[in-house]
């Protein structure tokens, strides 16, 4: 900061104090372009251990701490220890790391940090939207932030040259309601480069970059008919919403696509890139310049359309249902009749919702025999799924290559879940089907497997509360992609390939998981999964009051169907490489199948269950009956232990207690 923007933040006294460090400690050089940052405005940021942090969800901390970080860097190394200390000393307070040096990756940060002894949340600040607004230069540099205001309070070194106390003190007068003594030190670390700072974002244009960004990115969703709450059709609708725009963008809840950029590539891509969300950012904080030139999104008659795919081979439409303003209901499960009269093979479907607030989700499935109008079906006598609906989303392709068989006659199944939101309403969904032309048939079967940890316990008031679970993979694979599926508690979500050499290879991280944008990934490259291959899931919930959309904090939760309680869910996308759609395999999900009670339990994925591990309504029969069930007595149930019981097992209808996949792929929880 230079020294006339620190005597307008915080006085001369300030200024003089400033100086205590002797020759070099004036701002000066490239601590001159930074920006004085007294208020701070919300951003959400990664962690190294691919877990989310937003600023404005920390207002119940005493303070909030930001150190800023560059890997190698030997400022950090030599204060790690102060900065653990600086931890201990200030309970109440959120302390983190914050990365904004560009290039700087995990694989080298993680053991870097860890050498040093540094354990706090190290946040990677990827396009340096957080780092230019505090003004950042330097690393080593303690941010403090009063939660109640929002604003810096101190920022500076750790400790004084005779090691004072500065941050500390600084985070005491914070936490107590008080006033900082000093609130600005200069800072001592290496440079950050800021690449973007001091450009003159007024010149961006907005007829030739922010225009195109907007039509390629956003005006899907935001137009007449699309899903987005308000159009952004042209220049006015852009300009007033800009603030939003912004706000979004740093918050990362737009566009709702929430892979973390470092991890993976999927088709249907549908985020921004770090240079188009700079962009927008800098274009916004510059004013949203019009600038010259015809308007581009004004030439374009933007409207939704009814189906998006184009017109369907068959629509199946859903008898409409009374949803009344309030209450809990259960699942609804209609069977529509098939009118096909042959056979044909899927490629896509898509659905058609009248009140998508009311539609938690929908599940498809085929089913057998004659079916007429009023008719049930429970999931267990599903076949193969047609795609399914959840909020964010509603068309399904296929992979290339790949399709679902459709029989004649019979009848589509549907799992229906409706959530009432204060209003009464009817819903009236339709699903379009589209097939492969007759003479060209996919050469492969698609199938959808789902991984269900029906034992998750979530203690009240936990933030980030980790539950894991697996499958192993029996036969080759072609894996080619992944849907998560939580509530309104689920925090994140990563997913994972441990090969049998050992070697685990990461598909896809979601530092922050949103119930209302549930995604299908699917990877741009498909991955061959060998034989002995596990695929695992590890999860974070939020049963906090940090959490706005979670019902009850103080609640112990377990797994259920309706979205007060919760489920860990992730359904695999992928065909066996020794299946055609001329020689087909079920054999081998049933294979996979059976091992998928073992896997949702086994935390240190050592094969066996320990007592230790049993969680849940399963886990406590599972411990009623261990002594008998551990027939070789070496203290664990493993997998022949555990399908010798299963067979003992009274049947259960498997959709009783969750959004379920038989064995036969039927996705779910989209």
């Amino acid at each position: 900061m230079t020294i006339s923007m620190n005597m307008r933040r915080f006085g001369l006294a300030a200024l003089l104090a400033a100086t205590v460090l002797g020759a070099g400690s004036l701002t000066t050089g490239a601590d001159a372009q930074a920006p004085s940052a007294t208020m701070v405005d919300d951003f959400r940021l990664p962690d190294q251990n691919y877990l989310s942090h937003q600023l404005y969800r920390k207002g119940d901390a005493k303070a909030v701490v930001l150190i800023t970080y560059a890997g190698g860097d030997a400022t950090v190394k030599k204060e790690a220890a102060a900065y653990m200390a600086l931890k201990a000393a200030s309970p109440g307070a959120e302390v983190y790391m914050l990365n904004s040096r560009l290039g700087d990756k995990r694989e080298t940060v993680i053991p870097e940090a860890k050498a040093a002894g540094l354990t706090l949340p190290i946040l990677f600040d990827y396009e340096q939207l957080v780092g230019e607004q505090l003004g950042v230069t330097r690393t080593g540099e303690v941010i403090v932030i009063n939660p109640k205001t929002w604003t810096v309070a101190y920022r500076g070194p750790v400790a004084g040259p005779a090691g004072e106390p500065w941050a500390q003190d600084a985070i005491a007068a914070v936490s107590a309601g008080k006033p900082v003594t000093v609130a600005s030190h200069a800072p001592r670390g290496a440079v950050i480069a800021f690449p973007e700072r001091g450009k003159a974002h007024e010149k961006i244009s907005y007829v030739s970059t922010v225009a195109p960004i907007i039509q390629a990115k956003c005006t899907g969703c935001h137009q007449p008919g699309g899903i987005g709450p308000m159009p952004l059709n042209n220049y006015e609708q852009v300009k007033g919403f800009s603030p939003m725009i912004r706000e979004v963008l740093r918050t990362k809840r737009m566009p709702p696509f929430l892979a973390d950029e470092t991890v993976g590539s999927f088709l249907h891509d549908e985020r921004l890139s770090p240079t188009e969300i700079k962009t927008l950012v800098h274009w916004v904080e510059a004013g949203a310049p019009r600038g010259k030139g015809e308007d581009p999104l004004a030439k374009v008659k933007f409207q939704a359309p009814d189906w998006p795919l184009g017109k369907p081979d068959t629509i199946v439409t859903i008898p409409p249902v009374k949803i009344p303003a309030s209450g809990v209901l259960e699942y609804s499960r209609p069977v529509v009749p098939n009118a096909m009269t042959e056979g044909r093979w899927m490629k896509a479907t898509t659905f058609r919702v009248t009140d998508r607030q009311v539609v938690h989700h929908m599940l498809t499935g085929v089913v057998t025999g004659e079916a007429k109008p009023g008719d049930t079906a429970s999931e267990a006598s599903w076949g193969a799924s047609l795609g399914g609906y959840g909020p964010g989303r509603g068309s399904n392709l296929q992979p290339l290559d790949t399709g679902v068989w459709v029989p004649p006659s019979g009848g589509i199944a549907f799992q229906n879940h409706y959530t009432p939101y204060g209003r009464e309403t009817v819903e009236e969904t339709q699903m379009g089907i589209y097939f492969y032309p007759k003479g060209q048939e996919p050469k492969y079967v698609l199938r959808t497997f789902g991984i269900f940890d029906f034992s998750i316990v979530i203690p009240p008031g936990e933030e980030y509360h980790h539950e894991q679970a697996y499958i192993d993979v029996p036969k080759e694979m072609i894996l080619y992609g992944l849907t998560p599926h939580a509530h309104h508690r689920g925090g994140s979500v990563n997913v994972s390939v441990r090969y049998p050499n050992g070697k685990e290879q990461m598909l896809l991280a979601m530092p922050r998981y949103d119930f209302n944008w549930q995604y299908e990934y699917f990877l741009k490259t498909p991955l061959k999964v060998p034989a002995g291959s596990k695929v695992i899931t590890k999860w974070t919930f939020d049963n906090s009051s940090r959490n706005p959309a979670n019902p009850d904090p103080k609640r112990e939760i377990k797994w259920g169907e309706q979205s007060s309680e919760e489920m860990l869910a992730l359904y695999l996308h992928y065909r066996w490489t020794d299946e055609t759609v001329a020689a087909q395999k079920p054999e081998n999900d049933k294979l996979m199948q059976a091992g998928l009670m073992i896997g949702v339990m086994d935390d240190d994925m050592d094969a066996k269950l320990q007592p230790a591990e049993l969680k849940g309504a399963m886990g406590d029969t599972l411990k009623k009956y261990f002594a008998m069930i551990d027939t070789n007595k070496d203290g664990g149930i493993d997998r022949k232990e555990m399908e010798a019981a299963q067979k003992l097992m009274p049947k259960r209808r498997p959709a009783a207690s969750a959004e379920i996949t038989p064995a036969g792929g039927v996705p779910g929880g989209r």
